[in-house]
């Protein structure tokens, strides 16, 4: 009797530890946010209660307009870098997905995976110094052709352009490999089959290759967006949200909400917010992009 509950509690015995650390770090601070953000918490008054306003805190949010401005710039990012970063994956995938290239492939694997090991906060260091007015790399190739150097992290148009171009670089890589996965799972001889009916690269793409992609790209979009929308170490590292605001996406505005104003209870209901968009973003595209599998 004692052998059998022996056997039947250790299997939780094995996974309690894992349970624990994933409450402890996942859950409990997910709880503590919601009952912050109904609460006035205001750091620089640590002794003052902690009073419960409710849906305060929610419609402040909502009605402030540089959280939208924030958000929609949020938005003109994802929808700037996401398609590119989904062409150039796809594009590569593609190549790499070619019969006979041998130790090519596997030295290309290889490589793909360094921008996706690299840190955000690197990632960001990397760019302003590539981006650098006086010493960057960028502006150096430019004076090799006459144009003179540009301040890319001063001005709001090409501090915008140069995050997102540090971001296409580190997870363009990541796309490649997801798709490249979706590729290997496509029949040899129907793929071969195809290619021998038809010299249209795009109807082998579109008919064949692409129902196997669905799920990968649908991967892709949930987890590039919700890193997007949280997306804080690359654009603090490089521009701090500046030059203005020009590229304070809605991560630096809550940031800057909780830990310049000190307004845990509004940055909080911001937070929460912005999940449950992440959550909602997430369904339309499982929705949308079955749809059209089933259509």
């Amino acid at each position: 009797m004692v052998r059998r509950r022996r056997e039947r509690w250790a299997p939780l015995a094995f996974l309690a530890p894992a349970v624990i650390t994933l409450l402890a770090v996942g859950l409990y601070p997910l709880i503590l946010a919601v009952i912050t953000s109904f609460r006035q918490y205001l750091v620089t008054k640590p002794r003052a209660p902690r009073d419960f306003v409710g849906f305060d805190n929610y419609a402040t949010v909502l009605t402030d307009p540089t959280f939208w401005e924030s958000l929609g710039r949020t938005f003109e990012f994802l929808l700037i870098v996401l398609p590119i970063e989904l062409a150039l994956g796809l594009g590569i995938a593609l190549l790499l997905h070619k019969p006979g290239l041998g130790l090519l492939r596997t030295l290309t694997r290889v490589s793909l995976v360094i921008p996706l090991a690299t840190t955000f906060a690197v990632v960001g260091l990397i760019g302003r110094l590539l981006f650098n007015r006086e010493f960057g790399v960028v502006n150096w190739f430019l004076s090799l052709v006459g144009i003179a150097p540009v301040e890319w992290l001063g001005q709001p148009g090409t501090a915008f352009a140069s995050v997102a171009l540090m971001d296409i670089w580190q997870w363009t890589p990541f796309v490649a490999l997801v798709l490249l996965a979706g590729l290997t799972m496509v029949p040899p001889e129907i793929e071969e089959a195809a290619r021998l009916e038809t010299k249209n690269p795009w109807k082998v793409l579109r008919y064949i290759q692409l129902p196997y992609l669905l799920p990968g790209i649908t991967a892709v979009l949930i987890l590039r967006t919700a890193d997007i929308l949280k997306l804080f170490d690359l654009v603090f590292v490089m521009t701090r949200g500046g030059p203005g605001s020009a590229t304070e996406l809605i991560s630096v505005y809550i940031q800057r909400i909780g830990f310049r104003v000190f307004d845990q209870g509004i940055a909080s209901a911001q937070a929460i917010l912005l999940l449950i968009l992440t959550i909602i973003l997430s369904r339309l595209y499982i929705r949308l992009v079955y749809r059209e599998v089933e259509a």
